[in-house]
């Protein structure tokens, strides 16, 4: 994207100039990205660039400003652009070797939440962490509740594990390298997890941000149930009496992760549905 350097652009031209660049580009909230990209380049949060809507930028400011709008007209997600994505109003860093957080996988922690017994101590499970953005939210509301966050990828965990520490919850967060539960001994109160689900023949047709994601975290093979499978034919054997699962799930998967875990034996508790009324969390129960 080109900028005019015959004169200074302020935060307003730039940030106009921005959205209607991204607009054409196919970006969907091309303002909104314009205005985090700008407010990452200057260290100011909205609000703060609408104050500041007539100053002017100086070269330097307006460079770094524009390598990034050319990026995301390249349709590179703004997460790893600035390399930080909000998730339970934490701050979370993130970069290609992890899924960006959703608002959507906030319905596992709460979930999780309700099921902690406040009068016996808790110990939860998270099978493929990534950012680590359950493990640490889990964490963060209960400073008691000691977590065990696995990942297949080494790059994934040590993203994890930076944002556990900058955050002074490597005490209640265990990372472990593991392929779902290969690596993994003991009990535990609750298993949770949003594992990959999106159909292979599907992944051709994602959204190119999406797409930029690995792909090991978004495969969950040719139904998109193939992890649903793993995990709850195998859960059992690693959950106390009573405990619980609690997966996310795509929208229309409700009904065969139900019946997936009660062929394993577990029985059905409720499915909830995310901000938009899609299916987006399952809760199964071992007895």
């Amino acid at each position: 994207m080109t900028f005019t350097m015959t004169k200074q652009h302020t935060i307003g031209e730039l940030i106009n100039l921005s959205a209607g660049y991204l607009e054409g580009k196919g970006c969907s909230s091309p303002r909104l990205d314009a205005e985090l990209l700008l407010g990452h380049v200057l260290g100011l949060d909205r609000l703060d660039l609408y104050l500041n809507f007539d100053k002017p930028l100086n070269s330097g400011e307006v460079e770094k400003y524009r390598s990034l709008i050319g990026r995301r007209g390249q349709r590179i997600p703004v997460a790893y652009l600035t390399g930080e994505k909000e998730f339970y109003k934490i701050p979370l860093r993130v970069n290609h070797h992890v899924l960006i957080p959703r608002p959507e996988t906030e319905f596992v922690v709460e979930k999780v939440m309700e099921l902690v017994d406040p009068e016996r101590s808790c110990n939860v499970l998270e099978l493929g962490t990534g950012s680590g953005a359950i493990a640490i939210a889990l964490a963060c509301q209960d400073p008691v509740l000691r977590v065990t966050a696995v990942d297949i990828s080494l790059e994934a965990l040590q993203v994890a594990q930076e944002n556990a520490k900058r955050l002074e919850l490597d005490n209640q967060i265990d990372f472990v390298k593991s392929d779902l539960f290969s690596e993994i001994s003991g009990t535990y109160s609750i298993i949770c997890s949003n594992p990959p689900y999106i159909r292979r023949e599907e992944l051709q047709s994602l959204s190119p941000e999406v797409s930029s994601e690995p792909t090991r975290a978004l495969d969950g093979g040719s139904d998109g149930l193939e992890f649903y499978r793993r995990i709850l034919n195998q859960a059992a054997s690693f959950l106390e009496q009573p405990g619980f699962v609690v997966l996310e799930i795509g929208w229309d998967q409700a009904s065969d992760v139900r019946s997936i875990g009660e062929a394993a034996g577990f029985a059905w508790i409720e499915t909830l549905q995310d901000y938009s009324g899609q299916d987006r969390v399952v809760v199964l129960k071992w007895n």
